[in-house]
């Protein structure tokens, strides 16, 4: 089974979707595929779907939705080729069926992946990959494996989920990820002097995250590295005049000090100027 969660919700059984359209059916699923092989308590399920106000019926009708996908299930798993085990090799004459797919255990669910893709692991093991390649100082390295663990995602994660309390919350933990991943991307970009290349990407990134100390900064320096000091001055003035109108702080200790060295420092010499980060991270929306 492959898992793909960050973007919109993608399940498959044998490259077959096993993705319900109606939205409650699709709200269970994208649980168990976020917590694929692991047991999920009814009582989890129950508070995702009815927001501690759950009908007299709710574990029946729990119990409805996971007939349905199970029926969905069953479908993909009966067009696997004969011969051929789950993982696609040789059959041992037994066959995963969707209770072995879609397991019942004392007190939950759990969805067997039965060793299938999962986009959120692929992501945490390209990104884990990156971290470790910055920390050594393999910036080429860790620029490939966090650009590789980013492509991995093709909007917010379970962007045509209907949320309720915990699919919500893993939404905005994973944007943090994401947005943690991106933000050593494009220091090693930097590190790389790749500055140039960053200005588009950039220029989009403080519009639509328009509190973010990191990529104000990273913004500056790599304006200033374009030989348009101007320019990198302006972003601060701008960050800081909707920090101060929309949260009433002034922009962290570690920024201040980047424009201070923008400021001094001379058009012909920006490599002057210290790296971007390290400051406080500050968004809204």
């Amino acid at each position: 089974m492959d898992i793909e969660v960050l973007g919109t919700l993608a399940v498959r059984e044998q490259g077959i979707s096993v993705t319900p359209t109606a939205p409650k059916p699709r709200q269970v699923l994208a649980i168990l595929a976020l917590h694929a092989d692991q047991v999920v308590p009814v009582s989890a399920l129950i508070e995702e779907l009815w927001a501690g106000t759950p009908p007299r019926s709710a574990r029946t009708t729990l119990q409805t939705y996971v007939l349905q996908l199970r029926t969905l299930i069953a479908a993909a798993l009966e067009q696997r080729p004969p011969g051929e085990d789950e993982c696609g090799g040789a059959g041992t004459g037994e066959r995963r069926t969707a209770k072995d797919v879609l397991v019942t255990l004392p007190g939950g669910y759990l969805l067997d992946s039965g060793g299938g893709v999962s986009d959120i692991r692929e992501f945490e093991r390209l990104s884990g990959m990156g971290y470790r390649a910055m920390d050594a100082g393999d910036f080429p390295g860790a620029a490939r494996k966090l650009r590789e663990a980013l492509a991995l995602w093709s909007g917010p994660a379970f962007a045509d989920v209907q949320g309720g309390i915990q699919l919500d919350m893993e939404t905005r933990r994973l944007e943090e990820t994401r947005l943690c991943a991106l933000d050593q991307r494009i220091e090693a970009d930097l590190r790389l002097g790749r500055h140039r290349e960053l200005l588009a990407e950039l220029t989009v990134l403080v519009s639509q995250y328009r509190t973010h100390e990191n990529l104000h900064g990273q913004f500056m320096l790599a304006l200033h590295r374009s030989g348009r000091r101007g320019e990198a001055l302006d972003v601060y003035q701008r960050l800081r005049a909707t920090l101060v109108r929309e949260l009433g702080l002034e922009p962290s200790t570690s920024l201040r000090r980047l424009q201070r060295s923008i400021l001094m420092a001379s058009p012909d010499g920006p490599s002057e100027v210290p790296e971007a980060g390290g400051g406080r991270l500050v968004r809204v929306g």
